[in-house]
């Protein structure tokens, strides 16, 4: 018992840190200079607008394979259901996309907040089955961290 019950404690922590570790890699691949390509304007408004310094956000998403199927049959799966015909989508920038062996894929992304529905639809009609999949909405923060430590170091 206490043994099953360490093991779920370092199973909790190493997610803990692929998580951590994902997030930070997200954070550092940020680039200051430019947002997404733009689309062009949807008749219906924003689901294409492209992110901005005012409404961009990151979302970084567990694509976590099921392990009881083989890898052929899972990007059968895929490719029936049109995931990479659909993702990911026009004016959506990949920031990252990694594969975590023994888990599958991180995929970071920024985009549009008004565009967080588009891509979520995106999974549920096309990649699950293949994939259970976890969603970590984030906003970049670099400026702001930066400028407390810099006023903190100043002092």
């Amino acid at each position: 018992m206490r043994r099953a019950r360490r093991s779920l404690k370092v199973d909790l922590w190493m997610i803990r840190s692929l998580l951590m570790a994902a997030a930070i890699a997200a954070v550092l691949s940020l680039d200051s200079r430019g947002f997404a390509q733009t689309a062009s304007p949807s008749p219906t408004g924003s689901e294409n607008a492209a992110p901005t310094a005012d409404n961009a956000i990151l979302l970084t998403i567990f694509l976590k394979h099921d392990q009881s199927r083989p890898l052929s049959e899972l990007n059968a799966q895929l490719e029936k259901q049109g995931f990479y015909k659909a993702f990911p989508p026009a004016g959506v920038e990949v920031v990252s996309w990694y594969v975590m062996m023994g888990v599958g894929q991180v995929v970071t992304l920024r985009l549009a907040a008004s565009r967080l529905r588009e891509v979520n639809r995106i999974f549920e009609t096309t990649a699950w089955g293949a994939y259970r999949t976890e969603f970590y909405p984030t906003y970049d923060y670099k400026q702001i961290g930066v400028a407390n430590h810099d006023k903190a170091q100043a002092k």
